[in-house]
């Protein structure tokens, strides 16, 4: 499996080095199934406009760019011949309950399982988690979503965001009994804040 968990995607110098390497072809060539379902809000949107910007700015060319907005079911035919799923960020709440209704949690699933990239932004890192309880300190559960088990595709719970004033909270999720994990801070040099991934194990 090759996930790429980022706060902000492709708009560090090291995370676009890593992606590259990740995907071991022609940047002419990579094709991306690009997911800009969580961004519900203007600005939100012109983030989506930057992601899209920027993997164009990269090398991928615009005809290998496919945008799929989760509002009706998706078939996994639509996604085989792709290279990259390229999940926008937004609101976690809002995502994990499209992503669940449209059958594209088992798309996902069975994508990274045939070794190709899962690429997330913010919400879309935070999605593949054991649990998205962590989307609390940003997002707001307007979709009344009562499960919020994650997708599970990695065995650690990130906060794409962390900066110091949210570690009372996270020490509070630590401690509480559905959450048997311990917290560990970034360690070593980082791209910058924003890439800095809070994990429990």
């Amino acid at each position: 499996m090759e996930l790429l968990l980022t706060s902000t995607g492709l708009a560090n110098e090291i995370i676009r080095d890593q992606f590259l390497k990740l995907i071991r072809k022609a940047v002419s060539t990579i094709k991306v199934i690009f997911i800009p379902t969580a961004s519900r809000t203007k600005e939100k949107l012109n983030y989506v406009q930057e992601a899209k910007q920027e993997l164009l700015d990269l090398g991928v060319l615009r005809k290998n760019i496919k945008t799929v907005n989760l509002d009706t079911k998706v078939n996994y035919a639509e996604v085989k011949n792709y290279d990259v799923i390229y999940v926008c960020g937004g609101n976690t709440f809002f995502l994990l309950k499209k992503v669940r209704e449209t059958g594209f949690d088992k798309i996902i699933a069975k994508f990274v399982h045939e070794n190709k990239l899962y690429f997330g932004v913010s919400a879309g890192s935070i999605i593949v988690c054991p649990n998205i309880e962590i989307a609390s300190l940003g997002d707001e559960n307007d979709v009344g979503l009562k499960d919020l088990t994650g997708l599970g595709l990695v065995d650690v719970v990130v906060s794409p965001q962390y900066n110091i004033k949210e570690k009372s909270y996270l020490f509070s999720i630590v401690r509480s009994k559905s959450h048997p994990y311990q917290l560990r801070e970034p360690q070593g040099d980082l791209p910058h804040p924003g890439m800095r991934l809070q994990r429990y194990l």
